[in-house]
């Protein structure tokens, strides 16, 4: 090949010889970060229009349009991020944020008189992300990212980690997270034990495939099979694709006992075709400002100020902690980065989704090999595509037993950050321990990060080594806690 071929400029361009990656692996790891997250180009419309929830909820918002919404919104921020800042973390409408746009946003909105519920909330994402963008502007947040500690950063790597392997084995149906309740004579209460625990049904067609997937995809990465993630993916696929085909051929068998309730017969769908039109009209530039900007709606612009500030720092430490890009405790290029989930937020507001964020697979990715915007860049690459063939993308997707292997396995190698938290200095790992267990119990990396914000300060100072902790940790901390106290409970 030439010079001047496109591999040679592709490689000039994101430096691949300097990072210690080529042009195949960066979109092997582009691929399988795709994979990884290609729910959300479902479950996002899903959500914004209603039909997700049981019963349905009338938010008057187009299944199809939020679809391409979403597909074009990630595209453009994740290409702003492997093209500007040129790192392998993809972007896209964030999960948290779409629940809230649906379930208090838009019924607050209602409440307070507005006909039109659904423009009324992107206008709020839209304000919201307009602030993202002057704070990324004017420094602020890389300013939060430069003031946290070593270890504090190795926490947040670990608890994105156990984030992503708990979400991974939800997903899978291996861990159940229902609730049971008792009811006694001082009333219901829950039952201990019975928020979190084990599926004790193991002879069921669901488990059987995660287990199969998470298998294999282990055993090709302990052979050190590139795109070994990749690899059990596609596996994964073909194996549900069989099943499938098997149901069809004798549909009794959805009735047997391994199959009966299966999210495999609930869920996976063959493909019915490859290329599907896509639609943005009822979607398009159609948020409602005025009324966003009202004293009813303002705190939720502050809600999702908060939510993706910290969703993304998380994501952003926690993917670059794996992938060591961080040099002397800063992450290069961090404002461009940041840039990029409020260009994302600004756009898709205006085509018709919610928040766009970091994504926390882009840690599978990572973990194949991906160190440049290359990966990225096929990430967004996929997306567009997908807004014509989403049949296909809808077979993978849809059910999460293909996918959630990767994430457990991924969530598994994010844990040896654990070994680089200074644990002799008690100031320093007790900050980063409820960074770790925050975020997965408390089910979000914006309030799990806060428990760790805040409490660092606040141990350095109680304890006479104040002086330890930037002032800007004691900003934070300030404002966080007023957030909490004053805006938070409202909601």
């Amino acid at each position: 090949m030439s010079e001047a071929g496109p591999e040679n400029v592709l490689g000039r361009f994101f430096r691949l010889r300097e990072n210690g990656t080529t042009a195949k692996t960066e979109v092997l790891a582009g691929v399988t970060t795709f994979l990884t997250m290609a729910y959300i180009i479902f479950l996002q419309p899903a959500i914004l229009s209603g039909v997700f929830f049981d019963p349905p909820i009338a938010t008057g918002m187009d299944f199809k349009s939020v679809m391409t919404a979403t597909c074009l919104a990630a595209a453009l921020a994740t290409a702003v991020m492997a093209l500007y800042a040129r790192y392998p973390i993809a972007q896209a409408p964030g999960m948290g944020e779409n629940f809230l746009f649906v379930l208090s946003v838009i019924p607050a909105a209602a409440g307070a008189g507005f006909q039109n519920g659904w423009q009324v909330a992107l206008g709020v994402v839209f304000i919201s992300g307009l602030l993202f963008l002057l704070l990324s502007v004017l420094g602020t947040r890389e300013a939060i990212i430069n003031s946290i500690s070593p270890s504090m950063k190795n926490g947040m790597a670990v608890g994105i980690g156990l984030f992503i392997a708990f979400i991974g084995l939800q997903n899978a149906g291996l861990i159940q997270t229902a609730a049971v309740i008792i009811p006694t004579d001082g009333g219901p209460v829950l039952s201990p034990g019975t928020l979190v625990k084990l599926n004790a049904h193991f002879v069921s067609i669901d488990l059987l495939v995660f287990f199969f997937g998470l298998l294999l995809t282990a055993v090709l990465h302990v052979r050190r099979v590139r795109g070994s993630i990749l690899w059990g993916i596609l596996a994964t696929t073909l194996l549900c694709v069989a099943l499938a085909l098997m149901l069809e051929a004798a549909p009794a068998l959805k009735q047997s006992h391994l199959m009966a309730g299966s999210k495999l017969v609930r869920l996976f769908r063959l493909a019915t075709g490859v290329v599907s039109l896509p639609a943005l009209a009822p979607t398009f530039f159609k948020m409602d400002l005025a009324a966003a900007v009202s004293m009813t709606m303002i705190p939720f612009i502050v809600i999702f100020l908060f939510m993706d500030v910290f969703d993304t720092i998380g994501t952003l430490v926690g993917v670059s902690e794996q992938a060591g890009f961080l040099k002397d405790n800063k992450l290069p290029r961090a404002n461009r980065a940041l840039l990029s989930d409020a260009v994302g937020t600004v756009t898709g507001a205006c085509l018709g989704t919610s928040t766009v964020t970091s994504f926390i697979e882009s840690a599978a990715g990572v973990e194949q090999g991906g160190r440049t915007g290359l990966t990225g860049l096929t990430v967004a690459a996929l997306f567009l595509l997908s807004v014509f063939f989403s049949p296909i993308i809808a077979m993978v997707g849809s059910y999460p037993s293909i996918t959630a292997p990767a994430l457990v396995l991924v969530g598994a190698m994010m844990l040896v950050n654990v070994r680089k938290i200074d644990w002799d200095d008690y100031s320093e790992c007790i900050p980063a321990f409820l960074t770790m267990v925050g975020i997965p119990l408390t089910y979000s990396i914006a309030d799990g990060l806060a428990l760790g914000f805040i409490s660092y300060p606040l141990i350095k100072l109680l304890s006479g080594r104040a002086r330890e902790a930037r002032w800007f940790n004691y900003v934070i901390a300030a404002i966080l806690l007023v957030y909490f106290v004053f805006v938070r409970p409202r909601y």
